[in-house]
């Protein structure tokens, strides 16, 4: 079992950048991994996804040319760079971990989650 803990969250201005870390117990170089979020009364999405090497990367629309994923396996580390947030932004934001060999968006397709961290974007 893999324990996922996020954190780099808070509140940010319109247009500003933060770094979400997700700091894995164990290692994670077996594992594809995920970033989703959630806002209130909304679906949870996938905003980005990694391989297990980093070779291959998803990401959704609504974040594209913006967000950055990306992982360093000897850390056990997985991150995520916001950068142009928005106020749509706003959203706990989870990583997860998955058996998957390619990067997914499918929330099915994950084993383990983190408890998440808030992301804010004030208008």
């Amino acid at each position: 079992q893999v324990q996922l803990v996020e954190s780099g969250g808070g509140l940010v201005q319109a247009g500003g950048s933060l770094r979400l870390s997700c700091a894995a117990s164990g290692r994670i170089s077996s594992y594809s991994m995920g970033w989703f979020r959630q806002a209130p009364g909304k679906d949870s999405e996938c905003v980005a996804a990694i391989s297990r090497r980093g070779s291959s990367t998803y990401y959704a629309d609504s974040v594209k040319g913006r967000f950055t994923i990306s992982r360093d396996n000897a850390k056990n580390t997985v991150y995520l760079q916001m950068n142009s947030l928005k106020p749509e932004d706003t959203a706990v934001y989870y990583c997860a971990v998955s058996s998957s060999f390619t990067p997914s968006r499918v929330y099915d397709d994950y084993d383990y989650w983190g408890q998440g961290t808030q992301v804010t974007v004030s208008s």
